[in-house]
C-alpha cells in the first residue's frame, strides 16, 4: 500500500511528531503478551451467548448481538455498543465518553473546511464523539474522510452509505468504532489539502482507495458493516496497526479483500492482532480473506460462501488461528484449498504457525496446516473450542448493516 504524508510546516511538524511518538508501534502496552488469553475470552463469550439462548428469545448465539439487540430502547441507549465488542478490539470504545453528534447535512464535503453538521465535521473534532445520522443518506467524499481519536461512526436507525469517493482513514488514532455502514465504489483521494483536526490540515498524496484503512490505528472495531468493490482493499491495516476486531461485516464484489500487514519487511507489524469474527464472506470475492504477515490473527466462525483464488493467505511467519469457520469451495477443482502460503518455499512456511480446529469443509475445501498448527501445542486455547461450524449460519445470519427501527428489536 503507498504511504500517506502530510507536507506540514513547523507547527504541524512538532504535532505529528508527537503523534508518531505516542503511536501503537512505540506502546508496549497495547501488545497482548499471551494472544491465546484473548482467544479464550472469545469462546468464553460466544459459549456464554448460546447457554443464553433458552432465556433470550431473540438470542443467536452471536455474543456481540446479543449483548444489544434484545434491547427495544436500543436508540436510547446507543452508547451501550461501545461495551459489546470481544477480541483484540474489544476496549475500542469509541465515543462512548462524549457527547452524540447528529449528522444532518450529507453532501457539500469541503475536505478543508468542512461545516457543521456533516460527517466530515464529526469526524476530526478533538473530544470524544457518538455520530449518528437523521435520516437515509448517501454520502459521497470528495478526499479521505480522516478520523480522529474517540469517535463512533453509528448507522443504526438509517441507511447510510459512504460511496462513489474516498473512504475512511483511521491513521495513528485510537479508539475508533465504526458501525452499521454501507461502504461501497471507493476511490483514490488525493494530491490536495485534507482537514484531519480544526487546528491542523495537510497535504495528502494519493490514497490507495480502501473501504476502510487502518494506518498505525490501535483499538479500532468495524462491526456490521456491508463493504464491496473499493478501488483496493475493503478492510487494511498496516504500518504497526494493532487490537482490532472486524465482526459481524457483510463482504462481496471484490478481488483483494483484506490486508493485514505492509509488507514482509516491515517489521512493526509484529505486533499487529486482529480478530475477524462472525463476517459473511460473500459472492464475487477472489482472495485475501484476510492475507496477513507478521502478526496473530485470531479467525473464528466466519462464514465463506465463496472465493474464487483462496480464502485466507499469507507471508512473513504470521499465526494465523482458524476456528469454527464454515468454508464452501469454488467448484473450480484447482481452487479448492482455503489457504495460501506466499513468497516463501515449503522449507520455511511449514514452520508458520497455522492451524484449523473445528472448521467445516465443503465442497471439497481443504486447509494446509503448518507449524504448530499440525501438532497439538494449541491445548490450552482449544480446550475452549469456538461454536461449532454447523451453527456458523445462525450466528453470521445478520451479518452486514442492520435495518434497525426505532422503539423494537434491532
Amino acid at each position: 500500500m503507498a504511504t500517506p504524508i502530510f507536507i506540514l510546516f513547523l507547527l504541524p511538524v512538532l504535532r505529528a511528531l508527537s503523534s508518531t511518538l505516542s503511536s501503537p508501534v512505540q506502546d508496549p502496552e497495547l501488545v497482548v503478551q499471551d494472544p491465546e488469553l484473548v482467544v479464550q475470552e472469545v469462546h468464553r463469550s460466544i459459549n456464554a451467548s448460546r447457554r443464553n439462548l433458552g432465556f433470550l428469545s431473540c438470542g443467536t448465539g452471536n455474543p456481540i448481538d446479543d449483548c444489544w439487540r434484545c434491547d427495544p430502547e436500543w436508540e436510547q441507549n446507543r452508547q451501550r455498543l461501545a461495551d459489546c465488542a470481544i477480541g483484540f478490539g474489544k476496549h475500542a470504545i469509541g465515543g462512548r465518553d462524549g457527547k452524540i453528534y447528529v449528522v444532518t447535512n450529507p453532501g457539500n464535503d469541503d475536505p478543508v473546511n468542512p461545516k457543521p453538521g456533516t460527517l466530515r465535521y464529526a469526524v476530526i473534532q478533538d473530544e470524544p464523539l457518538w455520530i449518528i445520522f437523521e435520516r437515509d443518506m448517501v454520502i459521497k467524499l470528495k478526499e479521505e474522510l480522516i478520523m480522529n481519536s474517540f469517535k463512533t461512526i453509528d448507522g443504526r436507525g438509517a441507511s447510510v452509505h459512504i460511496a462513489g469517493g474516498p473512504c475512511f482513514t483511521i491513521q495513528y488514532v485510537t479508539n475508533i468504532i465504526i458501525h452499521g455502514i454501507n461502504i461501497h465504489d471507493c476511490k483514490q483521494g488525493g494530491n490536495t489539502d485534507v482537514r484531519d483536526s480544526p487546528s491542523h490540515y495537510g497535504f495528502r498524496t494519493i490514497s490507495d482507495g480502501d473501504g476502510v484503512s487502518i494506518f498505525g490505528g490501535s483499538h479500532v472495531w468495524v462491526d456490521h458493516c456491508s463493504l464491496s468493490n473499493c478501488h483496493d482493499g475493503l478492510i487494511d491495516a498496516i504500518h504497526g496497526a494493532t487490537a482490532i476486531t472486524i465482526s459481524n461485516n457483510y463482504m462481496t464484489h471484490h478481488n483483494k479483500v483484506m490486508l493485514l500487514g505492509h509488507s514482509d519487511t516491515l517489521i512493526q507489524d509484529k505486533n499487529m492482532q486482529v480478530t475477524i469474527a462472525f463476517n459473511h464472506f460473500g459472492e464475487g470475492l477472489v482472495q485475501r480473506m484476510p492475507r496477513c504477515r507478521h502478526g496473530y490473527f485470531h479467525v473464528v466462525n466466519n462464514d465463506y460462501t465463496h472465493w474464487e483464488m483462496y480464502a485466507i493467505g499469507g507471508s512473513a511467519a504470521p499465526t494465523i488461528n482458524s476456528q469454527g469457520n464454515r468454508f464452501l469451495a469454488p467448484n473450480d477443482i484447482f481452487n479448492k484449498e482455503v489457504t495460501k502460503h506466499e513468497d516463501a518455499p515449503q522449507k520455511e512456511w511449514s514452520k508458520w504457525n497455522w492451524r484449523s480446529e473445528g472448521d467445516l469443509m465443503l465442497n471439497g475445501a481443504f486447509f494446509t496446516a503448518s507449524g504448530a498448527g499440525a501438532s497439538s501445542s494449541y491445548a490450552r486455547a482449544s480446550s475452549l473450542g469456538a461454536r461449532p461450524s454447523s451453527l456458523v449460519g445462525s450466528i453470521t445470519v445478520g451479518a452486514g448493516a442492520l435495518s434497525c427501527k426505532k422503539g423494537s428489536r434491532c
